[in-house]
C-alpha cells in the first residue's frame, strides 16, 4: 500500500471512529386514526364548495354591499354556516366567529376607501391548555384584472376558492377527532389588498400572547395543469422565509441558520410528515418565504414571529389569475372551474391535514440550548422537559443538506454531549410522546 493510500485510509478511519453512530431518519409513524380522518376527504366535496364560491360572481373586498346572495359578505355568511354546521359534529370543542374591523382608505396600499375587512375563524380547542395553537390558512376574497373593481365577476376558483375549499373539507374530517393543541381553520378576507385579515388577525393572536407553533397558509392550490400544459398532480411548493422577525444578518452568518429559522424547521416537519401519509404527493421545500417577488397571508404570521409557510401548486397559470373572464386572440382568461383538478386538490387537502393533524397531537418543540461556555469539537445540547414528551431525539445534517439526515435516540435525558463539532453540522432536537407522535425540531440557541 502506497504511503498516500495508507495515509487516506487512516484519515478515513478517524473520521468514522469520531462520529456517534449516523441511523438514518425514518419517516414518522403513521397514526391510524389519521389517515382514517384523512381518507374521508372527497374530491365532490371540494368542487361543491368550490362552484358554491364561484357562483357569489365576485368574492372581492369592495363588494360588501353586493346583496345577500352575490359579493364578498354573502360568501362570508356562507362559509360561517358551513363551519357552524361542521361545529356540531365536534362535540362542542369548534366555535366559529367573525374577526372584523374596519380598514381605512390608504391609495398606498391598494384601499381606495374605506371598507369593513371581516375573516371567518373557526377554532378547535384542544385538550391541554397548556399545549400550543396551529392554524391552517386560505383566503376567501377574489379580484379581477382590476383590484378596486368589487361591481364585475371575479370568480377566484383557484384564488383562492381551492384553499377555502381544503380548509372548510380539512375541518370536516378533523373536528370529532380529539387534539392536545388548539386548530384554528381560518378564512381571511382582504388579502389582495396586502393580507389585512390575516395580518389583522395575527395581531390579535400576538396581542393575546397565543402560543402559535406553526401557520400552513394554503393559495392557489388547486390546478396540477400549468401554463405549459403539462400534468403535474403529484408534487406541491412549499415555501417558507429564511431570516425571522428581529434576527440580524450578522447573527445568522455566524450560526450559518439561513435555512433554520422557524418556519423553515416548519416546512422540514411538514415535508416529513405529509410524504409518509401516502397521498400521492411530494412536498418541495422551497427556501423562500413565497414566489419569487411575491407574497400571501403567511408572511402576516411570520411579521409577528411565528413560523408559518405556503402551500401552492407546482405551476401556476397567470391568464388564470386576477383577469377579467374574456378570450382574448383565442385564449381563454379567468379563474373559472374548469382549470382545477379536484383530484389534485384533495390530494393537497390530505397532506395538509395529515400534517395539522400530526402537530395538534404531538408535544410542543423544545427549547434548545448549545454549550458554548468552551471551544471544543464536541457538541453538547440541553433543552427543558416537554409535557408529555416519553424520549427525545437529536437529529442532524450537514449545513449543505436541506433535510435531517441522521438521528440519535437521547431517551429521556435532557442533555446530551456528541462527538460531533458544530462547525460542519447543525443540530435539532424533537420531542416523542408515548403513541410516537414527533415534535418539530427544536434549532439550538448558543448559551455561554
Amino acid at each position: 500500500m502506497s504511503s498516500y493510500r495508507r495515509l487516506a485510509l487512516l484519515v478515513a478511519l478517524s473520521l468514522c471512529c469520531a462520529l456517534p453512530a449516523r441511523a438514518d431518519v425514518a419517516a414518522p409513524p403513521v397514526d391510524p386514526a389519521i389517515a382514517a380522518a384523512i381518507a374521508r376527504i372527497d374530491a365532490a366535496n371540494l368542487r361543491a364548495t368550490d362552484t358554491r364560491l364561484v357562483a357569489f360572481g365576485t368574492r372581492s373586498t369592495f363588494s360588501e354591499n353586493a346583496g345577500p346572495n352575490r359579493g364578498v359578505f354573502a360568501a362570508r355568511a356562507y362559509l360561517f354556516a358551513r363551519f357552524s354546521q361542521i361545529a356540531r359534529t365536534s362535540n362542542g370543542r369548534l366555535t366559529v366567529a367573525l374577526d372584523t374591523y374596519t380598514q381605512p382608505a390608504d391609495p398606498a396600499k391598494r384601499i381606495p376607501r374605506e371598507v369593513v375587512i371581516s375573516s371567518v375563524i373557526a377554532t378547535l380547542k384542544g385538550d391541554d391548555p397548556a399545549a400550543p395553537t396551529y392554524v391552517m390558512s386560505s383566503h376567501y376574497d377574489s379580484r379581477n384584472s382590476d383590484n378596486d373593481d368589487g361591481v364585475h365577476d371575479a370568480p377566484g376558483a383557484d384564488d383562492n376558492g381551492s384553499a377555502v375549499s381544503a380548509v372548510l373539507e380539512a375541518a370536516r374530517v378533523l373536528a370529532p377527532m380529539p387534539m392536545h393543541g388548539t386548530v384554528i381553520f381560518a378564512c381571511f378576507d382582504g388579502e389582495e389588498q396586502g393580507s389585512f385579515g390575516a395580518t389583522h388577525f395575527a395581531q390579535t393572536l400576538k396581542a393575546a400572547h397565543a402560543d402559535v407553533e406553526a401557520d400552513l397558509n394554503n393559495d392557489i392550490i388547486g390546478a396540477s395543469v400549468g401554463d405549459d400544459g403539462v400534468k403535474r398532480d403529484d408534487t406541491v411548493r412549499i415555501f417558507s422565509e429564511a431570516i425571522p422577525v428581529g434576527v440580524t444578518a450578522a447573527r445568522v452568518n455566524t450560526l450559518g441558520s439561513q435555512n433554520d429559522s422557524p418556519s423553515n424547521e416548519l416546512a422540514r416537519y411538514t415535508k416529513e410528515t405529509g410524504d409518509a401519509y401516502g397521498t400521492g404527493l411530494t412536498g418541495m421545500l422551497i427556501w423562500r418565504a413565497d414566489r419569487f417577488l411575491r407574497g400571501g397571508d403567511q408572511e402576516s404570521f411570520n411579521a409577528q414571529g411565528f413560523a408559518a409557510l405556503r402551500f401552492t401548486e407546482m405551476r401556476e397559470t397567470f391568464a388564470h389569475q386576477h383577469q377579467n373572464v374574456r378570450v382574448e386572440n383565442g385564449l381563454q382568461y379567468g379563474d373559472l372551474l374548469q382549470y382545477l383538478d379536484f383530484d389534485y386538490l384533495a390530494k393537497v387537502t390530505r397532506y395538509n391535514a395529515a400534517v395539522l393533524a400530526s402537530l395538534a397531537l404531538a408535544p410542543a418543540t423544545p427549547k434548545v440550548s448549545v454549550d458554548v461556555k468552551q471551544l471544543t469539537n464536541d457538541t453538547t445540547l440541553f433543552w427543558d422537559p416537554v409535557p408529555r414528551a416519553v424520549r427525545y431525539e437529536v437529529v442532524r445534517r450537514l449545513t449543505t443538506e436541506p433535510t435531517w439526515t441522521a438521528v440519535q435516540d437521547a431517551g429521556s435525558a435532557t442533555r446530551i454531549t456528541l462527538p460531533v463539532s458544530k462547525d460542519q453540522w447543525q443540530f435539532g432536537v424533537r420531542a416523542v410522546d408515548a403513541q410516537g407522535h414527533r415534535s418539530q425540531a427544536g434549532f439550538p440557541t448558543p448559551v455561554r
